[in-house]
């Protein structure tokens, strides 16, 4: 597994899958990015560069526990991109590592090539999702078989009773069956130093974000899930609004990891977009 330094000397690895054109790749979590493994095989159409984020997969931990903060990260990001030696780079981030691709396009516009956020976070943006929003989303599975316990587990998150993120998993998949079950469990966070630093204070300036991305001339594409309780559409609407050359793409059907839920599906789309 190749590995580079960060500015700060941190030792971080990346995943290569495929051939041709690069598109570095940000995962979510912050998690082991192996969830992503090649999107549903979007490697067909690029080389996809699926990083590690600091203290996570085989990357190492920091000396500076601050740096797992979202907008520190964005550094780790340019420093693959001059590892890698690219005058630009395509960019992909999903869930949470949309809130680090978001800033890295704000901060370093001129190295952004395109750019697919995949039901992404919109922290970044300052974007919220209010309780009815995704109740109303949430309901819209109610024949399904988990509903239940599901919604019940869901009503006790958000009035603050509960947190069995055990029994809300199935709103976040466009199925729930073996692998959708399997594939969530590999996706969840192990670090949790890294998931509490995440998000503290000062990672997002989301006044600051939008006034630079005002002027950003790069395409992007947010694609968002039908069912997608995490990254509900109506907020990545939201967010595509914010970008000048932003497109909305919504997959039917999907989750908060569509290529999982439809990989054809997922990578027509997003194959186009980067083509």
């Amino acid at each position: 597994m190749p590995t580079f330094h960060a500015s700060d000397g941190t030792r971080l690895a990346y995943r290569v899958h495929g051939e041709g054109t690069p598109l570095v790749c940000v995962p979510g979590g912050p998690a082991d990015s192996r969830y992503l493994g090649d999107l549903g095989g979007l490697s067909a159409h690029r080389r996809l560069i699926v990083l590690d984020l600091r203290g996570t997969g085989r990357s190492a931990p920091p000396e500076d526990v601050s740096s797992y903060r979202c907008d520190r990260l964005v550094e780790d990001v340019e420093s693959l991109r001059a590892h890698l030696r690219l005058p630009a780079i395509d960019l992909l981030g999903h869930s949470a590592g949309a809130d680090v691709v978001t800033q890295y396009a704000a901060r370093h516009p001129g190295n952004v090539g395109r750019v697919a956020l995949v039901a992404p976070g919109a922290r970044a943006l300052g974007i919220r999702v209010s309780a009815g929003a995704r109740r109303a989303l949430a309901r819209l599975r109610a024949n399904e078989p988990w509903f239940p316990r599901a919604f019940a587990a869901l009503e006790a998150i958000i009035e603050g009773t509960g947190e069995d993120w055990e029994a809300v998993g199935p709103f976040f998949c466009g199925r729930w069956d073996g692998p959708a079950r399997r594939h969530r469990a590999a996706s969840r966070p192990d670090n949790a130093q890294a998931l509490a630093l995440f998000g503290a204070e000062g990672a997002f300036t989301p006044g600051a974000t939008r006034a630079a991305l005002a002027a950003l001339t790069a395409p992007v594409l947010l694609l968002a899930g039908e069912f997608d309780l995490n990254s509900p559409p109506g907020a990545v609407a939201e967010a595509a609004a914010l970008f000048p050359r932003g497109t909305l793409t919504v997959q039917p059907g999907a989750g908060h990891c569509p290529w999982v839920d439809d990989p054809d599906r997922f990578v027509a789309a997003v194959a186009a977009f980067l083509e």
